[in-house]
Order: structure tokens, then sequence, then C-alpha cells
């Protein structure tokens, strides 16, 4: 794939602000101005509503299949919340469509002591090669894309065969009870037209093993599907929703 490539201290820079249009640009601009605290916002509600952070990250990151030494993409890293309790033996990568949250996300590499290869740029066309990937994972981020659908195609592209992919993102009960009550991001959460709803219709015909259940008490949801070890694979299976 042939991409125009800027090197931002260390962020690979693949689009510029301005050059996304929609739902796209508008969470772009709200997460830009709220990565300087985003941080220490999420940990106050995690310790509060979860026991702690690593009780919350847990019951969506237990669900991931990372082999020994596998390269690891999650798309819409944000600040890389999750990277720490990954495997530190792994080829690990992090994309995001806000330039402000990768910039705190590289502070926190340094902090951590661990290295991850970052991207500026749209889950809606990842700036990757064909089946690149042991583990494709997304937090936060597809129920407001301008595009979901494409989003799912391409974590399907780069993923390799027999991959399971896992989406999370947060609930009606989030999204209305908690998210549009908050000062300044409350806006850009209201009048969004449809309640949220577990997307498996963005899921494509051919992915196995498809999963979809809520967790963190109905907060959060978790989709998941396995990419086919052949072409054309086996068909959809059994859909489960936990409510």
């Amino acid at each position: 794939m042939s991409v125009r490539t800027e090197q931002t201290s260390g962020i690979r820079s693949l689009i510029a602000n301005g050059e996304e249009t929609g739902n796209n640009e508008k969470y772009r601009r709200m997460y830009d101005r709220i990565a300087p605290f985003y941080n220490l916002s999420n940990k106050a509600y995690f310790r509060l509503k979860f026991g702690g952070e690593a009780a919350y990250r847990m019951q969506f990151l237990s669900e991931l299949e990372i082999p020994d030494g596998g390269r690891v993409l999650e798309v819409s890293c944000g600040t890389g919340d999750n990277f720490p309790y990954l495997p530190r033996n792994i080829d690990l990568h992090g994309l995001d469509l806000s330039l402000g949250m990768l910039k705190v996300c590289r502070r926190h590499l340094r902090k951590w002591k661990r290295s991850a290869s970052l991207y500026h740029a749209s889950a809606e066309c990842l700036p990757f090669e064909d089946e690149m990937f042991d583990t494709v994972f997304h937090v936060g981020g597809i129920n407001f894309f301008n595009d979901g659908a494409k989003a799912v195609q391409e974590m399907i592209r780069v993923a390799k065969s027999d991959t399971k992919i896992v989406i999370v993102d947060e609930t009606e009960k989030l999204a209305s009870g908690t998210y549009e009550k908050i000062p300044f991001v409350g806006s850009r959460f209201k009048d969004r037209g449809s309640e949220v709803r577990i997307p498996v219709h963005l899921v494509p015909e051919g992915m196995e093993n498809i999963e979809a259940k809520e967790i963190c008490g109905g907060l959060m949801y978790v989709l998941s599907f396995r990419v086919p070890k052949n072409e054309g694979g086996a068909g959809t299976e059994t859909k489960t929703v936990y409510k």
C-alpha cells in the first residue's frame, strides 16, 4: 500500500488534520482537546466503578489471542492504556486518528519502557499490507466512525488467516447514562440519531465464531469473530448476545 508518510518524533503521520470529515473529524477534535487529562479522569472512574484499571481492562483484553512474539495491532489505541497489560515480547503497533492522543501514548511508552510503532491514520484505511498481524483488536470509537463496516473490513484485511478479531466499545447504557452528561464531551454524544447497538451487522459473511456480549455491568460490549483459515471460510456461526 502506497501512503504519504511524515515522521512526527516517533509517530508515523499518514493523515493531516482536516482531511477527515463527519464524525471522524468531530471526534478527532474532541480527543485532541481532552488528551492531556484523559488518563487521569479515566483512572478515577475505573477505580470507582470497577475497583481499578486492571479489573476493567482484563474483561476484554482476556479475549485476545496473542501468540508468543506475535505481531499485534490495536486500532484506535488512544493513549496506549491497554499496552501495559499485553505481553512484553510482542511486536506492538498502535494506530489512532487523534494525534493528541498518540503524543500522550508516546510519553507513556517512554515511562513504561516499552516500544511500539505508532501511526496517525484512519481505521477505515489502515496503512498496512494484507495479512500482516497475528492479533488485531479495537477498543472504543467504532460506534461513531463514518464507516464502521469499512473499518471492520480493514481489520480483516490486515489480519492473518485464523486470527481472532476483537472489537470493544460503549453500550447505549454508558453513552446516554454517562457520556452525554459530561461537560464538553456530552454535546458530542447527544442527538446521535439512534441508540448504540452491538454492531454484529458490520461483520461480513464468511467470518467464523461470531460472538457478542455485554461486559462491565452492561456498560461495554465485546464483539469477536475469527478470520477463516481458507478463502470463503465455513460461513458465519453462532451469534450470542448476553444482556
